[in-house]
């Protein structure tokens, strides 16, 4: 698994039930299942991924996180996962909305548009930056919505979330120096992982 998806799953607890929005290959469900015996599930929007899935024996069915979260009841499932898939869905604040309606707790990963080499990269070529997780040209992205971890915060406090849990990392998981400095992690930080619930936002 990707390093983010290996930190989600350590903050799921066992015997959970989980739906993975933007579940991919089904890598993060298969983990859950093997690992903490979760009653995990997911959807992802592209059928290739989801034939994959679902040859593996894996609960994955194709849908769309902008549309299709509002058939779920409320309080189905003890977390909402939503890894690396915000900067492209068409609506990021319903989605979140939706998320925190089905699950009482929120995962969401994704990659921080203020690190700082996207940001010298921008300055010194005037070019949309590339890197390991910014991968694609930006005239295929499936990215429009890219946004950074202040951002995020400033979007939580907006809404009234509270995050329970959070962390910056690089892609090979490195996560000092900037744990508890929001500004450092901004700069530093090349992803963000964030566990959410509903009331009035605080960070711990």
């Amino acid at each position: 698994m990707r390093v983010d998806q290996r930190l989600i799953a350590e903050m799921i607890e066992p015997r959970s039930r989980v739906l993975d929005v933007g579940s991919g290959d089904g890598a993060l469900i298969e983990h859950l299942f093997r690992t903490r015996a979760c009653d995990a599930r997911g959807i992802e929007i592209n059928m290739q991924d989801v034939t994959q899935s679902v040859a593996h024996g894996l609960p994955v069915m194709h849908g769309d996180a902008d549309h299709d979260l509002a058939y779920y009841p409320d309080d189905t499932f003890d977390y909402v996962v939503l890894q690396r898939t915000l900067q492209a869905v068409e609506r990021p604040r319903e989605v979140l909305r939706q998320m925190l309606r089905i699950g009482r707790h929120v995962i969401v990963s994704f990659p921080n548009f203020g690190y700082w080499k996207l940001r010298l990269q921008l300055l010194t070529s005037g070019r949309m930056p590339m890197t390991a997780v910014w991968n694609t040209p930006w005239y295929i992205t499936p990215n429009i919505h890219p946004c950074t971890i202040r951002d995020f915060l400033a979007l939580c406090e907006e809404e009234g979330y509270v995050i329970e849990r959070w962390l910056a990392i690089d892609e090979g998981g490195a996560k000092a120096p900037w744990r508890r400095s929001i500004r450092l992690a901004n700069i530093f930080g090349e992803q963000a992982m964030f566990m959410l619930h509903k009331g009035s936002a605080s960070i711990r």
